[in-house]
């Protein structure tokens, strides 16, 4: 059974110390949610990389191809010869394809950042309301009721307020 595990703080100097803490001891990443930014949050947990500018290159490239290929597709299927100029000049094809570039690099951008934030929510996420107010929260994913005890055992060492427990289906 799957449990998660909250440890509720009241300053964030602990909360980060908690979140180290877990990750150090072979836990999944832990989750912080602070009412504030937090200084440092980056050193502890290792900074994230983002995908969105993949997202973004894709699409630019898919653009730029469909753009060239649709016009010279056209050139190709409806061919207008005009006083030894090629059917498929480069130059005039340039404006739709960059055009289709940007369009599309601009999809796939706004695509990525909804994927990559996990929206919309396919699953319910943990929720603490209190972290939204003036608690910081450290949550961890347990597979087991002995990674459960041992995450509990860590959150109260960094002097959580409050462990909480949340079984998947409750969420």
């Amino acid at each position: 059974m799957t449990n998660t595990a909250i440890g509720l703080f009241h300053g964030p100097k602990s909360a980060l110390a908690a979140a180290g803490t877990l990750k150090g001891a072979g836990f999944d990443t832990p989750e912080l949610m602070s009412p504030v930014p937090i200084e440092g949050v980056e050193e502890v947990l290792g900074k994230k990389k983002s995908v969105i500018k993949n997202f973004t290159f894709m699409g630019g490239l898919i653009g730029g191809l469909s753009g060239f290929a649709l016009a010279a597709g056209t050139a190709v299927l409806y061919p207008h010869p005009v006083g030894g100029r090629p059917i498929i000049p480069i130059p005039p094809y340039l404006i739709i394809t960059y055009e289709l570039a940007i369009l599309f690099g601009i999809l796939f951008t706004v695509l990525g950042f909804l994927i990559s934030s996990r929206l919309p929510a396919i699953r319910n996420r943990v929720y603490v309301p209190e972290a939204a107010v003036d608690k910081f929260a450290v949550t961890v994913n347990c597979d087991n009721d002995e990674h459960f005890e041992r995450a509990r055992t860590i959150l109260r060492e960094a002097g959580a307020e409050e462990i909480r427990a949340v079984a998947q289906e409750d969420l």
